[in-house]
């Protein structure tokens, strides 16, 4: 009997100007862990969409346990046994975490709802891969990583045996993840078939059985994993050797740009969301936030690039409080906001990537035209240099935002807030979702700001990130910042320790 789970032989997916994948073959055993890395927009997320029947290949043939199979739908791939865990979850966040798992596959008795049987089964299924969670709790209290354990119970209760996992570890604390391995290791251990898509490089070598790389839409070598190296792998992608390791250059730090002083603010459910933050950062300084999503960062940011209502405190900008300010005059007075959900808060989707390069400064010259007409002519023509300079992978300027690569949305993004020479940047979750080559410019870019006398806030919830970029770093926790480092006295250990609200000597 044939250990093949699944066999993609000879893939060909084209969409106007682009061949995103060009015969690709890639197989699944069972009982293995293969993972599948490259470049944004190297064909990783279309093949997968075939595979998930959100996408129909123009040739080529799915082979599933030997068979040759057609895969109409995602109901029809979950019928066949295939499931996905997309990097942005599908939940009903009102709904609990049993509603949202037995969702489209209920149990019914004389016309009524029963959720007793369910119940039991989804309880084995938690017990037998190691995912527990209250199972009457509604899905919107819960944080993140147990959110992402209800996507994967949802999929296990449908029987799945082939699971595709997009960027999964992408919004967890290393905590988090080294759960989230082990039941791969035991969903290995039920000959389930894994693939694994990520761009953090360090934990695909850590939890791969093969690692294949894709580049512009082919398939450019299968590797086991032994004998695989980070850097093999990240050439391979790039097709150039790739600089793994952030160079600081020693900045001599200015004056203090950036205040934030005892910021208090009540959330929408009547609990504090800010508790008194206080921090600074200075010209030629990267000052990091890290934590667990959901501890008051968004709520941080959001007070220094918006106006919003708090209960207490103030933000200055050079001195002088902003926070009667809209966002028009923050950005005209030198704040860059690179936001943590580029689709939702970062891009107009529809809009062309030329007009997208000019938000925020398109009712400024060189834009306009006397006292009020946008000169398209212009906005093209700065849009076409930007986009060399910053190797953005587009059609053309008149490209769509939605039509290109994640990294390439990531890129624009940075593009654009970089351009305009602001003295903060506040930059949050910069990298997420990016391959490493996006990575590595998006890196030069906050050190480059940083060199240039910029003051950069970052946040992220990448370790590896604050450690390497930061030169201090604040720890948020329910609200507060519990605890601040000199990137010198930080560790992996020790941050992650202050993340869940633990003290350096517990």
């Amino acid at each position: 009997m044939s250990n093949t789970l699944l066999a993609m032989q000879e893939i060909t997916k084209v969409f106007p100007g682009v061949r995103a994948n060009d015969g690709i073959s890639f197989d699944l055993q069972a009982g293995e862990i293969h993972a599948l890395v490259g470049e944004n927009g190297a064909g990783k997320t279309t093949l997968m969409k075939i595979l998930y029947g959100l996408q129909k290949p123009d040739s080529g043939t799915i082979y599933l346990r030997g068979e040759a199979a057609v895969i109409r739908n995602p109901r029809n791939a979950i019928a066949q046994g295939i499931g996905m865990v997309h990097q942005h979850f599908m939940l009903v966040a009102p709904f609990s975490v049993l509603q949202n798992i037995v969702l489209g596959e209920e149990t019914h008795c004389a016309g009524l709802l029963r959720m007793d049987e369910p119940a039991e089964k989804v309880e084995q299924i938690m017990k037998r891969n190691g995912l527990p969670v209250d199972l009457a709790i509604a899905v919107a209290e819960l944080p993140v990583g147990l959110q992402q354990r209800v996507e994967i119970l949802k999929i296990l209760y449908r029987g799945a045996e082939i699971l595709v996992f997009d960027e999964p570890t992408a919004v967890l604390t290393p905590q988090e993840v080294e759960e989230l391995f082990k039941t791969f290791r035991m969903m290995k251990e039920q000959r389930k078939g894994i693939i694994f898509i990520s761009h953090k490089l360090d934990e695909v070598l850590s939890i791969a059985d093969r690692i294949t790389v894709i580049r512009r839409g082919k398939v450019i070598e299968t590797l086991p994993r032994s004998g695989a190296t980070k850097a093999r792998i990240a050439e391979l992608m790039v097709g150039k050797p790739v600089l793994l390791e952030v160079k600081k250059q020693e900045v001599e730090t200015g004056a203090k740009i950036l205040e934030v002083r005892d910021l208090r603010q009540t959330g929408e459910r009547g609990h504090s969301v800010l508790d008194g933050v206080s921090l600074s950062v200075k010209a030629g300084e990267i000052y990091g936030i890290a934590g667990v999503e959901g501890n008051g960062q968004s709520e941080l940011v959001q007070a220094v690039t918006e106006p919003v209502k708090l209960d207490q405190g103030d933000v200055l900008l050079q001195g002088q409080s902003i926070l009667s300010w809209d966002v028009r005059s923050r950005r005209d007075a030198g704040i860059g906001h690179i936001p943590e959900d580029r689709q939702r808060f970062g891009l107009l989707l529809p809009f062309s990537l030329a007009d997208n390069l000019t938000l925020g400064r398109h009712h400024r010259p060189p834009f306009v035209k006397g006292s009020q007409w946008i000169d398209s002519l212009r906005i093209r023509e700065s849009a076409r240099k930007t986009i060399e300079a910053f190797d953005i992978r587009t059609p053309s300027e008149t490209t769509p935002a939605n039509a290109l690569s994640g990294g390439n949305q990531q890129k624009a993004i940075v593009a654009r807030e970089m351009s305009f020479e602001p003295i903060l940047l506040v930059a949050s979750q910069p990298t997420r979702g990016v391959d490493i080559g996006a990575q590595e410019f998006i890196y030069s870019q906050l050190l480059e700001a940083r060199s240039n006398g910029k003051a950069v806030l970052l946040v992220s919830a990448d370790l590896d990130e604050i450690l390497s970029l930061a030169d201090r770093i604040g720890v948020m926790f329910k609200g507060r910042i519990i605890e601040e480092l000199a990137s010198e006295e930080a560790t992996r250990e020790k941050i992650g320790l202050y993340m869940t609200g633990g003290e350096q000597d517990a």
